[in-house]
């Protein structure tokens, strides 16, 4: 790249003045100042536009490369789904006779899943009630009727 230092700066500056004239000079001075800026923001934008396309083809390996394996991890469950279904087909086959002299075992019957949490529509606040209690922080909320019924004042008779 060209290397301006101020010296070189102050030499152009000195030419400029002289052969533009000191009438002009701001106008030129602030047209190559706009145009500078052009060239700058366009090589900016170049730059990001070859970011961008090699970046885009860095995430087209890395999808190919991810294809690639989820095809291998597929074919091999596949055929480790086929080895398996020949043994136990085997297994069957040599079961059947074996079995067709022995009584067949019942099926096992599991129960069925219930929820351990007895009231599991019931939301529950982090704090925990025994801090609630011990703090003296209400866990009901009341209505109004009851707030109002609550704290009314006690009439003396």
């Amino acid at each position: 790249m060209i290397d301006l230092g101020i010296e070189k700066m102050m030499v152009i500056g000195a030419v400029a003045l002289i052969v533009i004239g000191p009438e002009k000079l701001p106008r030129v001075a602030r047209t190559v100042g706009t145009l500078l800026g052009k060239a700058q923001r366009y090589v900016a934008d170049v730059k990001a536009e070859v970011n961008r396309s090699i970046e885009l083809e860095e995430l087209k390996k890395m999808k190919e490369q991810v294809e690639s394996a989820a095809r291998d991890v597929e074919t091999s469950i596949n055929t480790g789904a086929r080895d398996l279904e020949r043994e136990l087909n085997a297994a069957a086959s040599t079961a059947d006779g074996a079995e067709a002299s022995a009584e067949l075992a019942p099926p096992v019957v599991f129960p069925e899943y219930r929820n351990p949490r007895k009231k599991w529509r019931l939301k529950q606040g982090a704090t925990p009630q025994w801090y609630k209690a011990r703090n003296g922080i209400r866990t009901k909320a009341l209505s109004g009727a009851a707030r109002v019924a609550r704290y009314r004042p006690q009439k003396f008779n």
